[in-house]
């Protein structure tokens, strides 16, 4: 079977995972954390031996208001001061802030319990950090766009260079969609929430994916400029993806053993960060073989 034929199928598959990744981002969608829709964060230490099942128990005890606080969630954090566990839940007056924290008190002791830090942030600064999020995605797209456009002005046999940087675009894009319809499926399954971390990833995947894809179009560039410039297109398109084989292996073996040792040994606040990395960087490198360069291809 040829290299084309399994694109093609590759290019099916997915088509049909960002049409399922799409739906999932507004059906169910996902869980966002306080960042995106307000609410109070509170992070607190407990005694020693005390455990996160515990901590959640007793805040579903809590009922400022004749009802349990809603969309609660705890998180263990281990770190050089400790162990502490995160709190996030709706906007807390200070009132009811104080009576939490000595509802805590209470039940803990009243010398054991230490709050860490306390954040409370409202609708309108996360509206503000949604819409800049956003922007960064947008504006990340648009430079590389044009970057690339204008570093294969001279791309001969009256190829387009304005399609080298809207394919790359395209090929990131897939990748940060796919990863963020996995996160959906995942949000709803555990404690994961949508924050700036993870909009922070989702953006180092596509500055990976958009590095691992320039090589690949350069090393393409390369052969139709300047090696064999009578070889048939599609020839000089796998002769590109050969040759630059090796490297992407390298690369992405090297950042897979460096991920996935943080993910295991790091800490848990940021586990979620490194496993969309990890997603990320699996996808990055499938695509830009079997979706970038394909599509170079067949829009030829």
């Amino acid at each position: 079977m040829s290299f084309f034929k399994i694109a093609k199928a590759c290019l099916v598959f997915s088509t049909l995972l960002v049409i399922a990744s799409l739906v999932l981002l507004f059906v169910p969608g996902p869980r966002y954390s306080i960042e995106f829709t307000g609410g109070t964060m509170m992070e607190v230490q407990l005694p020693e031996g005390k455990t996160k099942e515990e901590l959640e128990a007793q805040v579903q005890t809590f009922k400022p208001t004749g009802e349990p606080l809603e969309n609660t969630s705890v998180l263990a954090v281990h770190g050089e001061k400790g162990d502490s566990f995160i709190i996030r839940m709706r906007p807390l007056s200070n009132e009811e802030h104080v009576s939490l924290l000595g509802h805590l008190e209470t039940a803990f002791g009243k010398e054991q319990v230490k709050e860490l830090q306390f954040n409370t942030i409202g609708p309108s600064v996360s509206a503000s950090l949604a819409k800049r999020s956003i922007i960064a995605l947008i504006v990340a797209s648009a430079a590389v766009v044009i970057y690339l456009a204008f570093s294969f002005r001279n791309i001969p046999r009256k190829l387009n260079p304005w399609k080298f940087g809207m394919l790359a675009v395209a090929a990131f894009m897939h990748d940060v969609i796919i990863t963020a319809g996995i996160f959906v499926i995942i949000s709803h399954f555990t404690t994961f929430e949508v924050d700036t971390l993870f909009v922070t990833a989702l953006l180092t995947i596509l500055a990976y994916s958009a590095n691992d894809t320039i090589v690949i179009y350069d090393r393409i560039r390369a052969n139709l400029t300047y090696e064999n410039r009578s070889e048939d297109f599609n020839t000089s398109v796998v002769r590109g993806l050969k040759e630059c084989l090796t490297r992407t292996l390298h690369t992405t073996m090297s950042s897979l053993i460096m991920l996935f040792s943080i993910f295991f040994l790091g800490a848990d606040s940021i586990q979620w960060f490194i496993l969309a990395l990890i997603i990320g960087t699996f996808i990055g490198t499938y695509s830009s073989y079997l979706v970038a360069a394909p599509l170079l291809v067949f829009w030829k």
